[in-house]
Order: C-alpha cells, then structure tokens, then sequence
C-alpha cells in the first residue's frame, strides 16, 4: 500500500504550488513508511510514499525515472505479471536496473503508451510523466481496487491516493450536496463522485491524459456481462471457481518481504489463509476479537483455521473502552 501524489500547474503564476507535493506526500506517511520523496519540473511534481514489497533496495524507490531519462512513474500497486512482461521488453531490446515491477510498468508504458494497460495483470493506480512535454497520464486498474482522486480547474491539475493528501493544494474544500444526498441513500459515494465539490474518483478501468492543459478521459476495459455459452455444469462450475482462486491467491504470493493475511473466521478469509498456506511457508495471520462483544467474537473459528493451516496467527482482542 504506497501513495502517490503529482500536481500540475497550468500557469507560472502558480508555480509555487508545485513545492505543496512534499506536504502531500507526508500526509500519506501511513501508507508509504520506507521512504518518501518528490519529483520536480517547470510546471509538474510528482510525489510518492513506498511501502516495499517487490526489490526492496533503493534503486527501485520512486518517483522512478526510466534509463533513456525522459519518463517517470509514481506507483501504487502490484503487476502480477512483471516477470512476463519483463521478458517481452527484454526480446525487444529494454535493460533493466531492478527486479521491481515499477520499472517493468513504465518501459512497458513507453512501448506501448495506453495500449500497455490491457497487458496488465495487478491493481494499480499511477502517474507517468513525459519529461520534454510534461504531459501526464494517469490510470485505475479494471476494478477500481487502488483509490485515485483528482481536482482540476483553469490554474492546476493535482492527484492523490488519498482525500488528506489531495487537500493540500489550493483549492476550495466545499461539501458536494449531490455526493452526500448519494451516501445517505447508499452507505457510500461510488466513483467518480466524492464528498468534496469539484473532487473526482478516476473511475475503475478508465485512464486519464493531461496535455495542453486539458483533461482527457477514456475507458480501457468494461466487464463482459455476456453468458458463457454453453453454461458450463455445476461440477465444471465448481472445478472453474477452485482453479480461479488457486491461481488469484499464488499470484498475490510474489514478494520480497513476509507474507500476512486477514482471517476473521469467516468463509472467505478462511479459504484464501488455506490456500496461501499451501503455496508459503511461515504464513502470518490476524484475527481481531471483541472480548466483550462475545456474539461478535469469531476468533475462535479463527483460531481453529490457523491451527489446521499451521500459520503464525496473532489475535487481537479489543474492548469496548478501545473504541471509544
């Protein structure tokens, strides 16, 4: 879980804006605590706050600029698929420094500009930035599992993982009465609107181009509401949905660190903790209790699963005077 976070102003008037992505990217120290830095240009700044997990060295940090040093990316994500990406650049002639799939995605990127997006497999949001013409491009992967917002007007464009970082940069903070009418009716705002007037989500699927100070918006993927033909039995069914989460688990597996995951007890938890056990060693698991909720409380099935799959579980049980 990085951060990432850019602006870009439309005028020299506004130049001083570009140093208020330092202070963005601090507001996002949570989601990035191994480094943090910035990136800037003459009218562009790029900032990103690292969680490491893929080439935890150095020369993977970012803002990541490519070798022929006209490009740059801020990152936030996973591509499941690097490796394999990394030898078709490779074939075609790409030198890499790292072992990290930030520099896989922006060669990729240079090759083949937008059109590298249905390559993907991951979640992602991201920013590239073309050095000579300062043009950005950002993106959300197919589903919408990495948080992008953006707010743009005549004087700047800007970007951020999170809502607090986005605030930073000047502009006004007003309660958008429409998103918030959404989020009594619904529970939750759904993209692109946001609480904040002026404020968009970069929907999931869709990927975004600033050039000559305006904003370009287009949609790269849609899922296939079409029914397989022929509808397949219930026992091919089932074989499908087991192989799908096979696969789906070992690919979420690829890292340079320990590996962690959520069991709360229930099924679903419960059957990704069992499967990531079969595909690593030294498997930690959480759990979360409420000591004095006891209805609520399902580490116990918790426990019982870390105890099938042998994982390193640690619980946490909170009580009523930690939530308040």
């Amino acid at each position: 879980m990085c951060g990432i976070t850019g602006i870009k102003v439309f005028s020299a008037a506004n130049q001083s804006h570009l140093h208020l992505v330092a202070n963005s990217v601090e507001q996002m120290k949570e989601r990035g605590p191994d480094n943090r830095a910035t990136k800037m240009f003459s009218s562009s700044a790029l900032g990103h706050a690292r969680l490491s997990i893929i080439d935890t060295s150095n020369l993977a940090n970012q803002p990541f600029t490519s070798s022929c040093g006209q490009y740059s990316i801020v990152f936030n994500g996973e591509i499941f698929n690097f490796k394999e990406l990394k030898h078709e650049l490779q074939k075609k002639g790409y030198h890499f420094k790292t072992s990290s799939d930030t520099e896989v995605l922006l060669n990729l990127f240079i090759e083949f500009k937008e059109k590298c997006l249905n390559k993907l497999n991951g979640f992602f949001a991201f920013c590239i930035i073309h050095h000579p013409t300062e043009e950005l491009f950002l993106a959300r992967d197919r589903y919408g599992i990495k948080p992008l917002y953006f707010y743009a007007d005549e004087d700047m464009f800007c970007f951020a993982s999170e809502l607090k970082a986005l605030n930073i940069y000047p502009y006004q903070k007003k309660i958008d009465g429409y998103a918030l009418n959404i989020y009594f009716q619904l529970g939750y705002i759904p993209s692109p609107h946001c609480i904040l007037e002026g404020v968009k989500k970069l929907n999931q699927g869709h990927y975004l181009w600033v050039k000559n100070n305006k904003i370009f918006i287009e949609k790269y993927y849609e899922i296939d509401r079409t029914l397989l033909s022929p509808i397949p039995s219930y026992n091919d069914a089932k074989n499908n949905i087991k192989s799908l989460l096979e696969d789906s688990v070992k690919k979420r597996l690829i890292a340079d660190v320990p590996l962690g995951s959520f069991l709360s007890g229930g099924i679903d938890s419960s059957v990704i903790a069992t499967i990531a056990s079969k595909h690593t060693s030294n498997l930690n698991t959480f759990s979360i209790g409420y000591k004095d909720e006891p209805f609520f409380d399902e580490t116990h099935y918790a426990e019982l699963v870390a105890k099938k799959i042998k994982s390193n579980h640690t619980v946490y049980s909170l009580s009523n005077d930690d939530l308040f």
